[in-house]
Protein backbone atom coordinates (compact mmCIF):
# COMPACT_ATOMS: atom_id res chain seq x y z
CA UNK A 1 0.00 0.00 0.00
CA UNK A 2 1.55 3.30 -0.82
CA UNK A 3 1.21 5.86 2.20
CA UNK A 4 2.68 9.27 3.06
CA UNK A 5 4.90 7.71 5.88
CA UNK A 6 5.98 3.84 5.76
CA UNK A 7 5.56 1.48 8.49
CA UNK A 8 6.18 -2.13 8.97
CA UNK A 9 3.40 -4.45 10.92
CA UNK A 10 4.63 -4.67 14.24
CA UNK A 11 7.80 -3.15 13.76
CA UNK A 12 8.01 0.08 13.12
CA UNK A 13 4.64 2.81 13.14
CA UNK A 14 4.45 5.73 10.75
CA UNK A 15 4.94 7.94 14.04
CA UNK A 16 8.26 6.11 14.94
CA UNK A 17 9.59 6.92 11.36
CA UNK A 18 8.65 10.07 11.57
CA UNK A 19 10.67 10.44 14.95
CA UNK A 20 13.50 9.11 13.16
CA UNK A 21 13.50 11.46 10.49
CA UNK A 22 13.25 14.10 13.31
CA UNK A 23 16.37 12.90 14.74
CA UNK A 24 17.99 13.30 11.00
CA UNK A 25 16.82 16.91 10.88
CA UNK A 26 17.97 17.83 14.71
CA UNK A 27 21.54 17.36 13.34
CA UNK A 28 21.02 19.32 9.89
CA UNK A 29 22.89 22.24 10.02
CA UNK A 30 21.78 25.50 8.75
CA UNK A 31 23.22 25.56 5.80
CA UNK A 32 21.56 22.17 4.99
CA UNK A 33 24.24 19.54 5.56
CA UNK A 34 24.13 16.64 7.56
CA UNK A 35 26.54 15.73 9.28
CA UNK A 36 26.99 12.12 10.79
CA UNK A 37 26.63 13.13 14.19
CA UNK A 38 26.40 17.27 15.40
CA UNK A 39 29.33 18.92 14.93
CA UNK A 40 30.99 16.60 13.50
CA UNK A 41 32.21 15.87 9.70
CA UNK A 42 29.81 15.71 6.64
CA UNK A 43 30.40 13.23 3.12
CA UNK A 44 28.20 13.90 0.37
CA UNK A 45 27.09 9.81 0.43
CA UNK A 46 26.18 9.65 4.16
CA UNK A 47 24.58 13.43 3.37
CA UNK A 48 22.52 12.37 0.38
CA UNK A 49 21.29 8.49 2.52
CA UNK A 50 20.16 11.00 4.92
CA UNK A 51 18.48 13.33 3.11
CA UNK A 52 16.47 10.40 1.85
CA UNK A 53 15.26 9.23 5.02
CA UNK A 54 14.38 13.21 5.86
CA UNK A 55 12.00 12.53 2.64
CA UNK A 56 10.74 9.46 3.02
CA UNK A 57 9.90 10.36 7.03
CA UNK A 58 7.96 13.13 5.74
CA UNK A 59 10.26 16.46 6.34
CA UNK A 60 10.40 17.67 2.53
CA UNK A 61 11.60 21.10 3.27
CA UNK A 62 14.74 19.62 5.30
CA UNK A 63 15.27 17.19 2.55
CA UNK A 64 15.20 19.82 -0.20
CA UNK A 65 17.32 22.01 1.49
CA UNK A 66 19.84 19.19 1.90
CA UNK A 67 19.84 18.69 -1.81
CA UNK A 68 20.39 22.61 -2.40
CA UNK A 69 23.36 22.46 -0.41
CA UNK A 70 25.09 19.68 -2.20
CA UNK A 71 26.34 21.66 -5.75
CA UNK A 72 27.58 24.27 -3.45
CA UNK A 73 30.73 22.43 -2.37
CA UNK A 74 31.23 20.58 -5.66
CA UNK A 75 34.58 20.67 -6.79
CA UNK A 76 35.40 21.86 -10.46
CA UNK A 77 36.39 18.49 -11.43
CA UNK A 78 32.30 17.06 -11.08
CA UNK A 79 33.96 15.74 -7.51
CA UNK A 80 33.13 16.62 -4.07
CA UNK A 81 35.61 16.86 -0.99
CA UNK A 82 35.74 13.90 1.08
CA UNK A 83 35.32 15.53 4.11
CA UNK A 84 33.41 18.88 5.20
CA UNK A 85 33.11 19.87 8.65
CA UNK A 86 31.42 22.91 9.46
CA UNK A 87 30.83 23.88 5.49
CA UNK A 88 34.52 24.04 5.30
CA UNK A 89 36.14 21.32 2.40
CA UNK A 90 38.98 19.78 4.79
CA UNK A 91 40.26 17.19 2.99
CA UNK A 92 39.18 18.34 -0.73
CA UNK A 93 40.00 15.39 -3.20
CA UNK A 94 37.17 14.03 -5.02
CA UNK A 95 36.10 10.44 -4.38
CA UNK A 96 34.43 8.36 -6.86
CA UNK A 97 31.12 6.78 -4.43
CA UNK A 98 30.74 9.59 -3.00
CA UNK A 99 30.28 11.63 -5.86
CA UNK A 100 28.14 9.47 -7.76
CA UNK A 101 25.70 8.91 -5.12
CA UNK A 102 23.64 12.34 -5.80
CA UNK A 103 22.19 11.07 -8.66
CA UNK A 104 20.91 8.29 -6.80
CA UNK A 105 19.54 10.70 -4.11
CA UNK A 106 17.80 13.26 -7.22
CA UNK A 107 16.29 10.26 -8.87
CA UNK A 108 14.71 9.04 -5.38
CA UNK A 109 13.13 12.21 -4.83
CA UNK A 110 11.45 12.61 -8.58
CA UNK A 111 9.99 9.45 -7.43
CA UNK A 112 8.29 10.84 -4.36
CA UNK A 113 7.58 13.96 -5.40
CA UNK A 114 7.58 14.22 -9.30
CA UNK A 115 8.94 17.37 -9.38
CA UNK A 116 10.20 17.74 -12.43
CA UNK A 117 11.76 21.38 -12.11
CA UNK A 118 13.68 20.63 -9.19
CA UNK A 119 15.34 17.46 -11.11
CA UNK A 120 16.17 20.10 -14.00
CA UNK A 121 18.01 22.39 -11.59
CA UNK A 122 20.15 19.98 -9.71
CA UNK A 123 20.71 17.57 -12.76
CA UNK A 124 23.86 19.66 -14.16
CA UNK A 125 25.64 19.45 -10.68
CA UNK A 126 24.91 15.50 -11.12
CA UNK A 127 25.98 14.79 -14.55
CA UNK A 128 29.18 16.76 -13.93
CA UNK A 129 29.54 14.26 -10.99
CA UNK A 130 28.81 10.96 -12.75
CA UNK A 131 31.22 12.69 -15.59
CA UNK A 132 33.98 12.56 -12.78
CA UNK A 133 33.42 8.79 -11.71
CA UNK A 134 33.45 7.14 -15.05
CA UNK A 135 36.78 9.06 -16.10
CA UNK A 136 38.05 6.87 -13.06
CA UNK A 137 37.02 3.68 -14.71
CA UNK A 138 40.23 0.99 -14.49
CA UNK A 139 41.26 -1.50 -17.31
CA UNK A 140 39.13 -4.49 -15.63
CA UNK A 141 35.87 -2.74 -14.77
CA UNK A 142 36.16 -1.51 -11.22
CA UNK A 143 36.23 2.11 -10.36
CA UNK A 144 39.00 3.70 -8.64
CA UNK A 145 38.37 5.00 -5.80
CA UNK A 146 40.32 8.44 -6.01
CA UNK A 147 41.95 10.21 -8.78
CA UNK A 148 45.40 9.79 -7.11
CA UNK A 149 44.46 6.02 -5.54
CA UNK A 150 44.84 3.77 -8.55
CA UNK A 151 42.77 0.91 -6.55
CA UNK A 152 38.97 -0.08 -6.84
CA UNK A 153 37.12 -0.52 -3.66
CA UNK A 154 34.14 -3.28 -4.25
CA UNK A 155 31.52 -1.68 -1.60
CA UNK A 156 32.42 1.87 -3.44
CA UNK A 157 31.69 0.24 -6.98
CA UNK A 158 29.05 -1.77 -6.08
CA UNK A 159 27.50 1.65 -4.67
CA UNK A 160 28.20 3.43 -8.19
CA UNK A 161 26.24 0.61 -10.17
CA UNK A 162 23.47 1.29 -8.70
CA UNK A 163 24.10 5.56 -9.10
CA UNK A 164 24.98 4.81 -13.07
CA UNK A 165 21.60 3.22 -13.79
CA UNK A 166 20.17 6.21 -11.44
CA UNK A 167 21.54 8.66 -13.61
CA UNK A 168 20.70 7.16 -16.58
CA UNK A 169 16.79 7.04 -15.43
CA UNK A 170 17.87 10.83 -14.84
CA UNK A 171 18.77 11.21 -17.94
CA UNK A 172 16.15 9.79 -19.82
CA UNK A 173 13.48 12.12 -17.71
CA UNK A 174 15.39 15.36 -18.75
CA UNK A 175 16.13 13.69 -22.24
CA UNK A 176 19.72 14.05 -22.27
CA UNK A 177 21.23 10.69 -23.30
CA UNK A 178 24.36 9.37 -21.57
CA UNK A 179 25.55 6.63 -23.61
CA UNK A 180 29.13 6.84 -22.02
CA UNK A 181 27.99 6.23 -18.76
CA UNK A 182 25.58 2.82 -20.24
CA UNK A 183 28.97 1.56 -21.56
CA UNK A 184 30.77 2.00 -18.15
CA UNK A 185 28.17 0.66 -16.42
CA UNK A 186 28.24 -2.67 -18.58
CA UNK A 187 31.89 -3.00 -17.95
CA UNK A 188 31.46 -2.46 -13.90
CA UNK A 189 28.87 -5.18 -14.15
CA UNK A 190 30.88 -7.43 -15.09
CA UNK A 191 33.79 -6.92 -12.97
CA UNK A 192 30.83 -6.65 -10.15
CA UNK A 193 30.25 -10.38 -11.06
CA UNK A 194 32.96 -11.77 -12.49
CA UNK A 195 36.08 -10.31 -11.19
CA UNK A 196 35.15 -8.95 -7.62
CA UNK A 197 39.02 -11.11 -6.60
CA UNK A 198 40.88 -7.69 -8.73
CA UNK A 199 38.81 -5.14 -6.01
CA UNK A 200 41.22 -4.27 -3.24
CA UNK A 201 41.07 -6.53 -0.24
CA UNK A 202 38.40 -5.48 2.26
CA UNK A 203 36.93 -8.27 3.21
CA UNK A 204 36.92 -8.01 7.12
CA UNK A 205 34.15 -5.38 6.14
CA UNK A 206 30.89 -7.03 6.16
CA UNK A 207 29.65 -4.18 3.28
CA UNK A 208 32.39 -6.02 0.43
CA UNK A 209 30.51 -9.25 1.25
CA UNK A 210 26.59 -7.55 0.79
CA UNK A 211 27.06 -4.57 -1.48
CA UNK A 212 27.37 -6.00 -4.75
CA UNK A 213 23.59 -7.43 -4.02
CA UNK A 214 22.59 -3.88 -2.50
CA UNK A 215 23.83 -2.04 -5.47
CA UNK A 216 22.27 -4.79 -7.93
CA UNK A 217 24.56 -5.98 -10.10
CA UNK A 218 24.51 -9.75 -8.51
CA UNK A 219 20.83 -10.86 -7.98
CA UNK A 220 18.84 -13.93 -8.31
CA UNK A 221 20.76 -17.19 -7.61
CA UNK A 222 23.75 -15.49 -7.86
CA UNK A 223 23.27 -12.89 -5.23
CA UNK A 224 21.85 -15.65 -3.01
CA UNK A 225 24.79 -17.35 -3.63
CA UNK A 226 26.74 -14.72 -2.21
CA UNK A 227 25.06 -13.50 0.41
CA UNK A 228 24.82 -17.84 1.98
CA UNK A 229 28.54 -17.60 1.44
CA UNK A 230 29.15 -15.83 4.43
CA UNK A 231 25.94 -15.36 6.34
CA UNK A 232 27.28 -16.88 9.53
CA UNK A 233 30.45 -14.90 9.62
CA UNK A 234 28.93 -11.85 9.28
CA UNK A 235 25.67 -11.81 11.22
CA UNK A 236 25.14 -12.55 15.12
CA UNK A 237 21.52 -14.34 15.32
CA UNK A 238 19.41 -11.70 17.61
CA UNK A 239 22.15 -8.51 17.06
CA UNK A 240 22.38 -7.85 13.77
CA UNK A 241 25.66 -7.78 11.34
CA UNK A 242 29.19 -7.03 12.02
CA UNK A 243 30.64 -3.76 10.83
CA UNK A 244 34.11 -6.32 10.50
CA UNK A 245 35.22 -9.20 11.78
CA UNK A 246 37.63 -8.29 13.93
CA UNK A 247 35.94 -6.74 16.31
CA UNK A 248 32.42 -7.57 18.08
CA UNK A 249 30.66 -4.93 16.98
CA UNK A 250 27.23 -4.99 15.28
CA UNK A 251 25.64 -1.96 13.78
CA UNK A 252 22.54 -0.60 12.76
CA UNK A 253 23.68 0.48 9.35
CA UNK A 254 25.10 -2.24 8.29
CA UNK A 255 22.18 -4.49 9.38
CA UNK A 256 19.58 -2.33 7.80
CA UNK A 257 21.43 -2.11 4.18
CA UNK A 258 22.18 -6.02 4.87
CA UNK A 259 17.89 -6.07 5.17
CA UNK A 260 17.75 -4.37 2.00
CA UNK A 261 20.24 -6.52 0.10
CA UNK A 262 17.89 -9.56 1.39
CA UNK A 263 14.59 -7.64 -0.07
CA UNK A 264 16.58 -7.23 -3.08
CA UNK A 265 16.76 -11.13 -3.69
CA UNK A 266 13.46 -11.74 -2.51
CA UNK A 267 14.39 -12.76 1.17
CA UNK A 268 11.76 -10.46 2.48
CA UNK A 269 11.83 -12.90 5.55
CA UNK A 270 14.73 -12.93 6.91
CA UNK A 271 14.98 -8.91 6.43
CA UNK A 272 11.88 -8.76 8.56
CA UNK A 273 13.68 -10.76 11.07
CA UNK A 274 16.85 -8.38 10.95
CA UNK A 275 15.00 -5.44 10.84
CA UNK A 276 12.62 -6.88 14.18
CA UNK A 277 15.74 -7.37 16.03
CA UNK A 278 18.33 -4.29 15.36
CA UNK A 279 15.48 -2.79 16.89
CA UNK A 280 16.91 -2.77 20.25
CA UNK A 281 19.01 0.03 19.04
CA UNK A 282 16.33 2.66 19.10
CA UNK A 283 16.75 5.57 21.33
CA UNK A 284 13.63 7.47 22.97
CA UNK A 285 14.04 10.23 21.04
CA UNK A 286 13.57 7.92 17.61
CA UNK A 287 17.10 8.31 16.86
CA UNK A 288 19.68 5.27 16.73
CA UNK A 289 22.92 3.92 18.23
CA UNK A 290 25.80 3.33 15.82
CA UNK A 291 26.02 -0.06 16.98
CA UNK A 292 26.62 -2.54 20.00
CA UNK A 293 29.48 -4.15 21.52
CA UNK A 294 28.61 -7.64 22.58
CA UNK A 295 30.56 -10.36 25.30
CA UNK A 296 31.91 -12.67 23.05
CA UNK A 297 35.09 -15.56 23.80
CA UNK A 298 36.18 -14.81 20.40
CA UNK A 299 37.08 -11.36 20.50
CA UNK A 300 38.40 -10.36 24.50
CA UNK A 301 36.85 -7.09 25.25
CA UNK A 302 36.96 -5.24 28.80
CA UNK A 303 33.75 -3.33 28.16
CA UNK A 304 30.80 -5.55 26.89
CA UNK A 305 27.15 -5.00 26.23
CA UNK A 306 27.49 -1.62 25.70
CA UNK A 307 26.18 0.72 22.97
CA UNK A 308 29.15 2.56 20.90
CA UNK A 309 30.17 5.09 20.38
CA UNK A 310 28.11 7.03 22.28
CA UNK A 311 26.23 8.44 19.73
CA UNK A 312 22.58 8.42 17.22
CA UNK A 313 24.31 9.21 14.03
CA UNK A 314 22.08 10.26 10.84
CA UNK A 315 23.28 7.84 8.72
CA UNK A 316 21.58 5.00 10.65
CA UNK A 317 18.43 6.59 11.11
CA UNK A 318 18.77 6.91 7.77
CA UNK A 319 19.46 3.37 6.89
CA UNK A 320 16.57 2.11 9.31
CA UNK A 321 13.93 4.04 7.38
CA UNK A 322 15.03 3.09 3.90
CA UNK A 323 14.90 -0.25 5.05
CA UNK A 324 11.34 0.05 6.69
CA UNK A 325 10.01 1.59 3.28
CA UNK A 326 11.47 -1.37 1.27
CA UNK A 327 9.66 -3.56 3.57
CA UNK A 328 6.95 -2.34 4.03
CA UNK A 329 5.84 -2.69 0.12
CA UNK A 330 5.34 -6.17 1.40
CA UNK A 331 4.80 -6.04 5.17
CA UNK A 332 2.79 -2.50 5.73
CA UNK A 333 3.03 0.73 3.89
CA UNK A 334 5.51 2.33 1.80
CA UNK A 335 6.35 5.21 -0.37
CA UNK A 336 6.68 5.64 -4.34
CA UNK A 337 10.40 5.38 -3.42
CA UNK A 338 10.42 2.04 -1.58
CA UNK A 339 12.03 -0.43 -4.43
CA UNK A 340 14.86 2.69 -4.96
CA UNK A 341 17.78 -0.12 -3.40
CA UNK A 342 15.45 -2.59 -5.50
CA UNK A 343 16.20 -1.06 -8.81
CA UNK A 344 12.90 -1.79 -9.68
CA UNK A 345 12.38 2.05 -10.68
CA UNK A 346 16.03 2.68 -12.19
CA UNK A 347 17.40 2.21 -15.82
CA UNK A 348 17.36 -1.13 -16.59
CA UNK A 349 20.25 -3.37 -16.07
CA UNK A 350 23.12 -2.56 -18.32
CA UNK A 351 24.56 -4.81 -21.00
CA UNK A 352 27.49 -6.54 -19.71
CA UNK A 353 30.63 -5.78 -21.13
CA UNK A 354 33.98 -7.32 -20.66
CA UNK A 355 36.48 -5.80 -22.85
CA UNK A 356 39.81 -4.74 -21.53
CA UNK A 357 39.62 -7.58 -18.52
CA UNK A 358 40.50 -10.56 -20.87
CA UNK A 359 37.22 -12.07 -20.91
CA UNK A 360 35.59 -12.68 -23.88
CA UNK A 361 32.42 -10.50 -24.71
CA UNK A 362 30.48 -12.85 -26.19
CA UNK A 363 30.81 -15.64 -23.34
CA UNK A 364 30.66 -12.25 -20.54
CA UNK A 365 27.23 -11.17 -22.67
CA UNK A 366 25.75 -14.78 -21.53
CA UNK A 367 25.63 -13.89 -17.68
CA UNK A 368 24.29 -10.40 -18.38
Amino acid sequence: MRVEIPYVDGVLTPAQIAATAGSIARAQESSGAIPWVPGQHTDIWNHVEAAMGLLVGGLVEEAEAAYDWIPSLQNADGSWPMKIVDGVAVETIGESNMSAYFAVGLWHHWLIRRDRAFVERLWPSVRAGLDFVVGLQLPFGGIAWTPRDPFALLTGSSSIYQALRAGVALADLIDDPQPEWEIVGGRLGHALRHHRDAFEDKSHHSMDWYYPVLGGAVVGAAGHELIASRWDHFVRPGLGALCVDTNPWVTGAETCELVMALDNIGDHRRGLQLLTEMQYMRAEDGGYWTGWVYESPEYPNPNPNAFWPEEHSTFTAAAVILAADALGERYGGSTPGSGIMRGTSLAAPFEELALECGCETSEASQHA
